[in-house]
C-alpha cells in the first residue's frame, strides 16, 4: 500500500525542514512525499533541494492560496491513500505511517481519523485534541476532526472532487463535509495519534476569523445540502465548552 504525503508551504524556512526529516525518516518506506512550493522568496527553496532525493515530487510555482497548492499536490499523487503534513508540523512518532498503513489494510475503509497533539517551540505538549467521539452530524454545528489526522483513499477526489477554491479558510471543512456528510464515505477511529502540531504565531482565534469561518461553515453546508441550524454554528464554541465537559 503507497501513502502519499503532501506537504504545502509558503516561506517556511524556519519549519520546512524538520517537516521533512519527519517524513523522511517514517519506518514505512512506501512513501510519496510530495512538496507543493508557492514559489518562496526565503530559503525554503534551498532547504527542499537539500533533500530532493528523498522528494518523490516537488514544484515551486505561484499559486492561488493554500487549497488550490493542495490540489496540485493530489494531481500529482500515486498513492493509495492521501494524508497532509503541514509545513510547520511533523509526525507524531517515526511509525505514524507504518501503523496507518496496517490500520487501512486491515479495515476496509474509505478514511481513518486520528488524533493530534499541539506543541511548544520546546516540543513540549500543550493540548491533545482527539476525535475519539467525533461524528458526521457534529459538522452540523460547526466541528470538524483535525485536518492533518485524516487518511483519505486517492480515489475519493476522483469521485467527489478537489477543495474549492472559493473559500478563504474553510475549504477543508466544506471538504470533509461532503465526503463524510453529502457522499456517506466509510470511515473509522484509528486511535493513533498522527500529527504534532506546533502553536504560535499569528493566531486564528480572533472575533473576525470566528465570524468568517461561522460564515464559510454555512456557506460549505448550504452548498452541499445539509440540514442545519445557523444559531448552532454561531454558538460553537459554548458547545465545545459543554462537549468537553461532559466529555461528548
Amino acid at each position: 500500500m503507497k501513502i502519499s504525503i503532501i506537504t504545502v508551504c509558503y516561506n517556511s524556512e524556519k519549519t520546512i525542514e524538520n517537516t521533512i526529516e519527519s517524513v523522511i525518516s517514517q519506518t514505512y518506506n512506501n512513501v510519496e512525499y510530495i512538496v507543493i512550493d508557492g514559489d518562496s522568496i526565503d530559503n525554503t527553496l534551498n532547504i527542499i533541494k537539500k533533500h530532493q532525493s528523498r522528494i518523490e515530487k516537488w514544484i515551486s510555482e505561484p499559486d492561488k492560496g493554500l487549497y488550490d497548492a493542495m490540489n496540485k499536490g493530489i494531481a500529482l499523487a500515486t498513492g493509495d491513500i492521501i494524508g497532509v503534513l503541514n509545513s510547520d508540523d511533523i509526525f507524531h512518532s517515526e511509525i505514524v505511517l507504518e501503523e496507518i498503513a496496517k490500520f487501512h489494510h486491515e479495515n476496509s475503509i474509505d478514511a481513518s481519523i486520528g488524533n493530534i497533539v499541539q506543541i511548544n517551540q520546546n516540543g513540549k505538549i500543550v493540548r491533545k485534541y482527539s476525535a475519539k467521539n467525533w461524528k458526521p452530524n457534529k459538522l452540523k454545528i460547526g466541528f470538524m476532526p483535525a485536518h492533518p489526522a485524516i487518511f483519505f483513499k486517492r480515489e475519493l477526489f476522483d469521485r467527489f472532487g478537489l477543495y474549492q477554491l472559493d473559500y478563504t479558510i474553510g475549504a477543508d471543512y466544506e471538504l470533509i463535509t461532503r465526503f463524510f456528510l453529502k457522499n456517506k464515505i466509510t470511515w473509522k477511529f484509528s486511535y493513533i495519534t498522527t500529527t504534532s502540531m506546533l502553536i504560535g504565531g499569528l493566531s486564528s482565534s480572533g472575533l473576525s476569523s470566528y465570524r468568517l469561518i461561522s460564515k464559510e461553515i454555512k456557506k460549505a453546508l448550504t452548498r452541499n445540502n445539509i440540514p442545519f441550524n445557523y444559531t448552532k454554528v454561531k454558538l460553537r464554541g459554548f458547545w465545545k465548552i459543554v462537549g468537553f465537559l461532559n466529555k461528548v
